[in-house]
């Protein structure tokens, strides 16, 4: 019998292991995956290499497997670093955020991460830095705007002779 191949065999690996990460439930299934193949008798390097894992995570797999049994593969909560803005807080931007800045007294028309850094320490006593604060713009759903900068004496004449595309209703150069 012939090998079956998969075309494209490194693009399909990649996006099977984004589809892997995907859920909370396929990286368990992942995981179980990994710890039966070592409880198969494959080394740790060996599993890792097959799932491309670094092999530290493969024997933290199998030490959590041996510590707390199929929870111990399940996702745990990832605390991380406690967010500096409560509930409270975060909706008291959000609506400064709706306001131009000039509104709020700053020379600016448009925020950006320097202006909110400087806005939140100033209003609220929070210190963020500035990538933390373009974060936030993305958390509440505004996007990046940037200014169009304009000619102001711009003739209109030498800008229509310049255009590559002849006027609507005309012809152009054949």
């Amino acid at each position: 019998m012939r090998k079956l191949e998969i075309q494209d065999a490194e693009v399909m690996r990649i996006a099977l292991q984004q589809e892997i990460l995907r859920s909370e439930e396929s990286r368990y299934d992942h995981r179980l995956h990994g710890v039966l193949l070592v409880s198969s008798g494959l080394s740790c390097g060996e599993v890792a290499g097959l799932f491309g894992q670094g092999r530290r995570t493969v024997q933290y797999w199998v030490k959590r497997f041996e510590r707390s049994g199929f929870a111990g593969l399940q996702e745990g909560s990832r605390p991380g670093r406690p967010s500096a803005l409560d509930v409270g807080t975060r909706s008291r931007i959000a609506k400064d955020l709706r306001q131009s800045p000039r509104q709020l007294g700053y020379g600016q028309n448009m925020w950006d991460g320097k202006l909110l850094s400087y806005h939140l320490k100033g209003t609220y006593d929070i210190k963020l830095g500035v990538r933390q604060c373009q974060r936030l713009f993305r958390q509440f759903g505004f996007r990046r705007r940037k200014p169009r900068p304009q000619i102001a004496s711009a003739d209109p004449v030498a800008q229509e002779a310049f255009k590559k595309t002849a006027p609507s209703g005309k012809k152009g150069r054949h």
